[in-house]
């Protein structure tokens, strides 16, 4: 694919990750879910979390091409290879992730993912545009645009630690000052095992 075709093709998905993310920001309700937005509110949560990523990794790629047109190919190789290491290591794996759990767990029982109270707070595009959308773009730009990998044992190793500050923020979110019903279920365990 011609550069000048993926500069427009990541200034486009940059765009319409920084109007998604903004879009959850803009979401209020007269009456929030009371389980939904409390401690953490919506940061707390994967899917808002991958829209800021993907954001930034298109950024981040858009820049990379810009900077491939007006021949500046020392700092593009540097720019380059962050968006590969970034790409592989995080904005593949996050979105994938969050797209196949998102809709293995409403299909097998909505609740605990998105409960029905959030149908009249967040809209059904907003919703496709944040569970779904993710993972064709993520597949389109495998298509799109070969990467250099990382060493598989560095990948691993990279994407566990981001893992690991999630899932550890995550575990202590319930320590603030209103503790609430935990975003996902396996991390109720976590909440009981407090209780004994």
């Amino acid at each position: 694919m011609e550069i000048s075709t993926l500069a427009t093709y990541h200034c486009l998905a940059f765009v319409w990750y920084f109007f998604i993310a903004y879009s959850t920001t803009q979401v209020k309700a007269e009456e929030p879910p009371s389980e939904v937005f409390l401690y953490g509110g919506q940061w707390k949560y994967l899917t808002v979390l991958n829209l800021v990523l993907q954001a930034v990794f298109y950024g981040v790629s858009f820049l990379a091409d810009v900077l491939r047109l007006i021949k500046k190919l020392r700092c593009a190789k540097c720019v380059i290879s962050s968006r590969d290491l970034l790409f592989s290591v995080l904005a593949f794996p996050v979105s994938t992730f969050v797209s196949i759990s998102f809709w293995t767990l409403y299909t097998y029982n909505r609740e605990l993912v998105y409960p029905k109270s959030l149908d009249g707070v967040i809209p059904l595009w907003l919703n496709h545009a944040m569970h779904t959308a993710v993972f064709p773009f993520a597949l389109l730009e495998i298509l799109a645009l070969p990467h250099r990998y990382p060493a598989k044992k560095k990948g691993l190793i990279l994407l566990g630690f981001v893992a690991f500050l999630y899932i550890s923020w995550r575990f202590n979110s319930n320590n603030g000052p209103q503790v609430e019903r935990q975003v996902n279920p396996p991390l109720e365990a976590k909440h009981s095992l407090h209780e004994c």
